[in-house]
C-alpha cells in the first residue's frame, strides 16, 4: 500500500534533517534554554500588556460602543482576561509558528474567542485560491471552518498560509547551545574542579598533613568560608589553577549562542541580561529598537489579522484594531516633560496638541484645564509675609 506524505510535514522533516548539528530541537528542548524562554517571555507579554483596541479609523478614537472593544480590551472568553488570551497566541505563534482561535457568534454578534492548540487545527488552500481550515477536535467530528471563523496570527511563513516557527528559525544555534550546556553539567559533574595545589620543597611531615587536611575540611570548604587566606607551615607554596584557554573558549561557545538566539527573535542583548556597555543612558534607545523592530510586526499581524477575521469588510474603512505601544517608547520623564512642552507650543513651537491629549497619552483622567495657565499666574497676587 502507497503512503501518502503531507507535503508540509515532509518539507518539515526534511529541513529538521538538514540541521548540522544533528540534533532535533523540539519546543519542550527548545524553552528549556534559558535565553529561548526570556525572548519568548519578553515579546509575549508584551503583546499581552500593551493595549489594544477597537478604534474608529475615521475619528481617530476608540469605538467603546462597538462589540469587539470588550473582547479585546477585557475578556475575550470565560476563563481568561485579555492579557492571558493574548500573551498564550503570542507564545503560540512564536514558538509554533501559528496560533488559532475559534470565533464563536451569536447570530452575527461575536461574543467569544477560543485559543485551539495548533495540532487540531490545519489551514488548507484550495485549488480556486480560498484558504479553509480543518478542524479536528478532540471531541466530535472533523468540521472544516472558513476564515471568518478563525483567528489566525502568524508573522513569518514559507508559503504564505502556514506559520513559520522561531524556534525552528533558531534551531541551529539552540542545539548547539543545548550540546554546550551539556557539556558544561558533564564537566561538573565527572570533571575535576581543582583550583590549585600547595608545594613542598622537600617532604611534608604526617602531623603536618593532617593538621593541613583538618584546617583545609573545616576552615575553608563550604560558601562561608570564600575568599579566606590559608595558613601554610613548614614551606608550603599555594599555586592557583588559572582558567585554561579550552574553559574560556566553552564560555565565549555559550555567550556566542545567547547572542545568535536573541538575533533570531529580535531581542537586544541586555535584555537577555548580558553585560553591555548600552545599560544605563541607552537601555530608552535599545527599548525602541526593541519595539519597532521586534515588537511592531507583530502588532501589524495581529491588527490585520483582526481586521480581516473579526470585522465586517463593510466596516473596513470605519473600524481598525490598534495596538498602543507608547508605555514602551515614551522615554524618561524629562524628555516626556521637554517633548510636551513643545507639543504644547513652548519655546517658540507651533502647537500640534491640546492638555486633553497629553493627559489621555499619561493615562490621566480628563480635567477642565485654563487654556491659557500664564494668565491665572498674573492675576495671583503674593501677600507680603510679616
Amino acid at each position: 500500500m502507497t503512503q501518502i506524505f503531507d507535503p508540509l510535514e515532509l518539507l518539515s522533516l526534511i529541513r529538521e534533517q538538514e540541521q548540522g548539528s544533528g540534533a532535533h530541537v523540539s519546543v519542550e528542548k527548545a524553552m528549556r534554554n534559558t535565553a529561548v524562554s526570556r525572548c519568548v517571555h519578553l515579546i509575549s507579554f508584551a503583546i499581552g500588556m500593551l493595549p489594544l483596541h477597537i478604534m474608529n479609523s475615521q475619528t481617530k478614537e476608540k469605538a467603546k460602543t462597538h462589540p469587539l472593544y470588550p473582547l479585546l480590551r477585557h475578556m475575550p472568553n470565560d476563563w481568561q482576561t485579555a492579557f492571558n488570551f493574548r500573551q498564550l497566541m503570542q507564545r503560540r505563534a512564536l514558538v509554533d509558528g501559528n496560533a488559532y482561535a475559534l470565533i464563536i457568534r451569536s447570530g452575527k454578534k461575536i461574543i467569544r474567542l477560543v485559543p485551539v492548540a495548533q495540532n487540531t487545527i490545519r489551514p488548507v488552500q484550495r485549488r480556486d485560491w480560498k484558504v479553509e481550515y480543518e478542524y479536528r477536535p478532540s471531541r466530535g467530528s472533523k468540521r472544516t471552518l472558513g476564515p471568518q471563523e478563525v483567528l489566525h496570527i502568524y508573522a513569518d511563513s514559507h508559503d504564505g498560509i502556514v506559520g513559520l516557527s522561531m524556534v525552528k528559525v533558531a534551531a541551529e544555534a539552540i542545539s548547539i547551545a543545548a550540546q554546550a550546556d551539556k557539556a558544561a553539567s558533564r564537566l561538573f559533574e565527572n570533571g575535576m574542579m581543582v583550583g590549585g595545589a600547595l608545594s613542598h620543597p622537600a617532604q611534608l611531615s604526617q602531623e603536618a598533613y593532617d593538621r593541613l587536611k583538618a584546617s583545609m575540611k573545616e576552615d575553608y570548604t563550604g560558601e562561608e568560608n570564600a575568599g579566606k587566606w590559608m595558613v601554610l607551615e613548614e614551606g608550603l607554596k599555594a599555586n592557583h589553577f588559572a582558567s585554561t584557554a579550552k574553559e574560556a573558549q566553552q564560555i565565549e561557545t555559550r555567550r556566542y549562542q545567547v547572542e545568535e538566539i536573541a538575533r533570531a527573535f529580535g531581542v537586544p542583548r541586555p535584555f537577555l541580561g548580558m553585560d553591555d556597555t548600552s545599560w544605563g543612558s541607552g537601555i530608552d534607545v535599545l527599548g525602541q529598537i526593541f519595539v519597532r523592530y521586534a515588537l511592531n510586526p507583530w502588532f501589524t499581524a495581529w491588527e490585520q489579522a483582526i481586521k480581516r477575521s473579526l470585522i465586517d469588510p463593510r466596516d473596513w474603512d470605519i473600524y481598525e484594531a490598534r495596538y498602543n505601544p507608547g508605555a514602551l517608547i515614551r522615554g524618561n520623564m524629562k524628555d516626556q516633560a521637554e517633548f510636551f512642552a513643545k507639543a504644547l507650543g513652548s519655546g517658540g513651537h507651533q502647537p500640534w496638541m491640546g492638555y486633553d491629549e497629553i493627559r489621555d497619552i499619561s493615562e490621566l483622567p480628563a480635567r477642565d484645564i485654563d487654556p491659557n495657565p500664564l494668565a491665572a499666574q498674573k492675576t495671583f497676587k503674593q501677600e507680603p509675609s510679616k
